[in-house]
């Protein structure tokens, strides 16, 4: 009768615990959705007024007097309100135009940052006059919110109303080409090579755990090791497109290599047996049945190692694409910047105006992770279901 008791105090306490850890599994699934929640909340509620831009309405008077003194372009009391980068376009504008000259033209332009946000209700510097002669110029129909097209056409500026992604983001085309270039074919072919012709060695031993280890050392060492034997070695130019592409597919390398051998595995044994019974040889048992089954892993692992190289900014600050480039690069050796180098930038500027164009690049960030990630996800199940 003792044990009969014992044995049921035992199945009720397993009983306990059983319920105990899923209720603490589902704790920290529901902490950890808390937390994604609360930050892609507050990320959207700080740049989402990115979206939108102030102008203001001015007559703009086109003349030899303004083509050399920009500021005399506009009404005195409207300079402070307006965006030097417009005035300092007065002279480009005549000479591409030359019928402008001697004419005065009214045109929208964009606003200061500190009009900006004034306009969103946010913390600025205007003064008391200048805040009444904005709501003056409200009263008339003046000063509109519209959508800001230059945050997405624009490059980097020091002038944070005309700032924009532009240039980061075809940095960041140029590097996730030439990452993609050279991580996935070498990566690709030294899975294979490893995991189906290889002999089982104390050399390739050596390899196998030397890629492992490389797949969880920290980013920066990268940065590192691109600076050392790209640059300073081989010579390619600093904060260039290149330099970023290459340091990047070291990084990327491991991963493609690692999720590309679980690929391969993955792919039964009598499938490469039943090859060979026919007389196939081990290349063409490779090509012509494993890779093909394995495709989708080793798509799938690609893609999102990719979409790690792209959030990368440790190893790319080390090889210097921090520098300030307002202008996209036309080359992959120009210097050139990426967008999450371009976020890290405007994150440590002092003027508040940034801040909202901060949280709307790492929601363009986000979102082109997200749709690699649904790419991956997308062609494992459409080659899944193929094969």
């Amino acid at each position: 009768m003792d044990k009969e008791k014992r044995r049921l105090r035992l199945i009720k306490r397993r009983y306990r615990q059983e319920k105990l850890f899923r209720f603490l599994a589902m704790f920290a699934i529901i902490l950890a959705t808390s937390f994604l929640v609360f930050f892609l909340a507050d990320i959207t509620r700080t740049g989402y007024s990115a979206f939108q831009q102030t102008e203001i309405q001015v007559d703009v008077t086109y003349n030899a007097e303004t083509s050399k003194f920009t500021h005399l372009a506009v009404p005195k009391d409207y300079q402070r309100l307006i965006s030097r980068g417009f005035l300092r376009l007065i002279p480009l504008e005549i000479k591409a135009n030359p019928e402008l000259m001697n004419t005065t033209v009214k045109r929208w332009i964009i606003a200061t940052a500190e009009v900006d946000q004034y306009m969103k209700d946010k913390v600025n510097r205007l003064k008391p006059d200048q805040k009444a002669f904005v709501e003056s110029l409200k009263a008339n129909g003046d000063v509109r919110m519209s959508f800001n097209t230059g945050f997405f056409t624009n490059g980097d500026s020091k002038l944070p109303e005309i700032a924009g992604i532009f240039s980061a983001v075809i940095g960041s085309v140029y590097v996730l080409l030439l990452t993609m270039l050279f991580s996935v074919p070498v990566g690709v072919m030294t899975a294979i090579y490893l995991e189906e012709f290889a002999p089982d060695n104390w050399f390739t031993r050596t390899i196998e755990v030397n890629i492992n280890n490389l797949a969880a050392i920290p980013s920066i060492i990268f940065g590192l090791l691109g600076l050392a034997i790209f640059i300073n070695f081989f010579g390619v130019p600093r904060s260039s497109a290149l330099a970023g592409g290459l340091t990047l597919a070291l990084m990327t390398l491991p991963v493609i290599i690692i999720s590309t051998r679980a690929a391969l595995r993955s792919v039964p044994d009598n499938i490469r047996q039943g090859a060979q019974g026919v007389g196939a040889s081990g290349w063409q048992v490779v090509w012509h049945h494993v890779l093909p089954l394995s495709l989708p892993g080793i798509l799938t692992g690609s893609i999102i190692g990719l979409a790690q190289a792209m959030g990368e900014t440790a190893p790319l600050l080390i090889i210097g694409m921090l520098a300030y480039i307002p202008e996209a690069p036309g080359g992959i050796t120009e210097a050139a910047t990426v967008l999450p180098a371009q976020i890290y930038t405007w994150s440590g500027t002092s003027l508040r105006a940034y801040t909202e164009r901060t949280a709307l690049g790492i929601m363009v960030l986000l979102s082109v992770l997200l749709v690699l990630n649904a790419c991956a996800v997308w062609i494992r199940n459409r080659f899944e279901r193929k094969w």
